[in-house]
Formats: structure tokens, C-alpha cells, sequence
């Protein structure tokens, strides 16, 4: 094989998705894989698996092997198995939902646990997602930005159901495991998003109650 075709192949990475059930994983990976949103919620019974090829800076082309894992698994025996080797994890809750969010520290810790022994330590991310309500949000920004800052986590606010940060997100991690730098745009782009939404979102409310009054 020459210099050239050994060059031009994808990397692939195996990221895992992870969380309480009811949080948006499936619809998360949904989105990105497959640009849909599906508004019945169906709850993912052990594993789902999808494919998906981004682009990087520097014309390198990867290949994601996205693991959807059900919610109800956390202390399922496979679990462990699912999560080893995974060159990145994405930790995922719901804004609306503080439940999801305590859970966390379960999750990171059975993250932790599964790969002690693997040569491979994921990059893992913090997912809020669900920032399409914002107005029912139970957890805080600064909860979120300080459980990252804890533990060494790459932030990150999306919406699976308007695809706001989405690609994002994933395009994120995946540069973070390759040690890629994003340009500007793209790093800010998360932040103008949901600060946008979050705007978006305060000021169509105060024209309602204007409307009811």
C-alpha cells in the first residue's frame, strides 16, 4: 500500500453514547446519523449502533461507530463490555429533567471503571441536551459547567429535536480524541447557538403572556 492510500483511509472511533433513559440518546444519535427526529419515545433495549463519516480540518476524514446504550443498563452486566475501549463517551441528560443530572456520577464512575484496564482512556463529554426548553430547565448552567470543570470533561448544550449543536457535539469529541483544533466558528458556534435559542425562547414567552393579558 502506498503513502498516498494509507493517507487517504478514515480513522474510525468508537464513541458511546450513554445516560438515564428518557434523555435523548437515541434521539441524539438519530440526528446525527440520520438528520431525523423521532417524536414517540421508544426506549432502547441494550445496544443500537450507528455509522457516520465527518470531516476534519486538515481533509481527515472520519468515521464514527456511534453506540446508542439503553438507558436501563447501568449495572447491567454487559455494560462494561459496551463501554470498553471506546476512544470517546458521550454523557448525556436532560436540562429539564435534575434526576438524569444526579445520575451522572454513576455513570462517569461505572466510564471510569470499565476502561481502568483498557489502553485507551475516552474523551469524555458533558451532553445537556434538550435546550429546545429551555423554559422548563431544572438544572443550572454553572451545575453543568462545574461538574465539567471537576472532571476534566468537554462542554456541551444540544437540542436532538431542532438539531441545534448536534453535529456539533460529535465533531467536538472526535477532534479532541485526534488532538485536531477546530477553527474559531466552529468552536463558538455551540455557545451563539444556544445562546440564541435561549433568547429566542425568553422573548417569545414574554409575547405570549403579552398576547393572554
Amino acid at each position: 500500500m502506498s503513502d498516498s492510500e494509507e493517507e487517504s483511509q478514515d480513522r474510525q472511533l468508537k464513541i458511546v453514547v450513554i445516560g438515564d433513559g428518557a434523555c435523548g440518546k437515541t434521539s441524539l444519535a438519530t440526528r446525527f446519523a440520520q438528520e431525523a427526529f423521532g417524536k414517540q419515545y421508544k426506549q432502547t433495549i441494550g445496544l443500537d449502533f450507528f455509522l457516520k463519516r465527518i470531516s476534519l480540518p486538515g481533509n481527515l476524514n472520519v468515521t464514527l461507530q456511534v453506540w446508542d446504550i439503553g438507558g436501563q443498563t447501568l449495572g447491567g452486566k454487559m455494560l462494561d463490555k459496551y463501554v470498553y475501549g471506546a476512544h470517546g463517551v458521550l454523557l448525556v441528560y436532560d436540562i429539564t429533567n435534575y434526576q438524569s443530572f444526579e445520575n451522572l456520577e454513576d455513570w462517569f464512575s461505572m466510564v471510569k471503571k470499565a476502561n481502568e484496564e483498557s489502553d485507551i482512556q475516552p474523551v469524555v463529554s458533558l451532553i445537556g441536551n434538550k435546550i429546545d426548553l429551555e423554559h422548563m430547565r431544572t438544572v443550572k448552567a454553572d451545575k453543568h459547567q462545574r461538574f465539567c470543570q471537576e472532571n476534566g470533561l468537554v462542554s456541551q448544550f444540544v437540542s436532538a429535536k431542532t438539531g441545534d449543536s448536534v453535529h456539533l457535539c460529535f465533531q467536538r469529541v472526535a477532534a479532541e480524541i485526534l488532538g485536531v483544533k477546530l477553527n474559531k466558528a466552529e468552536m463558538e458556534q455551540s455557545q451563539v447557538s444556544h445562546n440564541h435559542t435561549k433568547f429566542f425562547l425568553s422573548n417569545w414567552t414574554k409575547i405570549y403572556s403579552f398576547l393572554l393579558a
